[in-house]
């Protein structure tokens, strides 16, 4: 049995991965899908000193709170940047990392500067014109490769603007990431933004699975995605 803590990307919660979560507990896991600060269900918290550095310490907290082991640690999309940094700090508490869809960063590298120049040039324009100077309001769903209207319903409903210091606060790490495996799986039925860190993934000698979905796969492909979170960490 493995630990997973899936952690979730931007402008999401927890509950993004209520159609994964069940069929890893099938299979006789832990699975453990927390929110980190500021954003759904803990948008009570949310304040202009919320950044990655938060974020990396909610996921380290949850895991030596349960005090887990051979832990399966999965981040979606900015998620990356959050793995990479639990990995940093608590190396011998995880078995895998895996950048689902995300952000496969270095030390001192800021999320912001891992994206497409124009992408990271309209996140700085909703910044300043919508979010306040501080806030990144939420993106577009049919962007990110969302089509059913359920789908779209059910994610609108929930997400809420994410905490901009999180993208230009950068990764300081020691190295001990190393130690940890890690994998990559790139959604490939959307605009794929994270084609470069798939790649990067592949020069850092990871392997490398595709799923043919948006970038939402939690919701548009769980089961897919579930079965490969489980062959990918088997």
């Amino acid at each position: 049995m493995s630990t997973f803590v899936l952690v979730h990307g931007a402008w999401h919660g927890g509950w993004v991965w209520q159609r994964v979560a069940p069929l890893l507990r099938a299979a006789g896991h832990e699975v453990h899908t927390p929110t980190l600060t500021g954003v759904s269900d803990r948008a009570h918290l949310l304040n202009p000193s919320v950044g990655l550095n938060t974020h990396i310490q909610d996921v380290v907290s949850l895991i030596e709170a349960y005090d887990a082991q051979d832990v399966v640690l999965v981040g979606h999309s900015y998620a990356g940047q959050v793995v990479t940094g639990v990995a940093d700090r608590i190396p011998d508490r995880l078995a895998q990392r895996i950048y689902l869809d995300a952000f496969v960063g270095s030390d001192g590298d800021a999320a912001i500067d891992l994206q497409p120049s124009t992408i990271a040039g309209h996140y700085r324009e909703a910044v300043q014109d919508n979010g306040f100077g501080w806030l990144i309001p939420v993106r577009s769903l049919t962007v990110l490769g969302v089509s059913e209207q359920t789908d779209i319903d059910w994610l609108s409903a929930r997400l809420t603007p994410h905490p901009w210091l999180t993208y230009t606060e950068p990764l300081r790490l020691t190295g001990a990431a190393d130690r940890v495996p890690a994998s990559f799986i790139e959604c490939t039925d959307w605009m794929r933004v994270f084609q470069d860190h798939a790649e990067r993934a592949a020069a850092h000698g990871w392997p490398v699975h595709t799923i043919a979905t948006g970038h939402e796969a939690m919701v548009t492909e769980p089961k897919k995605l579930a079965d490969l979170l489980l062959t990918v960490s088997a």
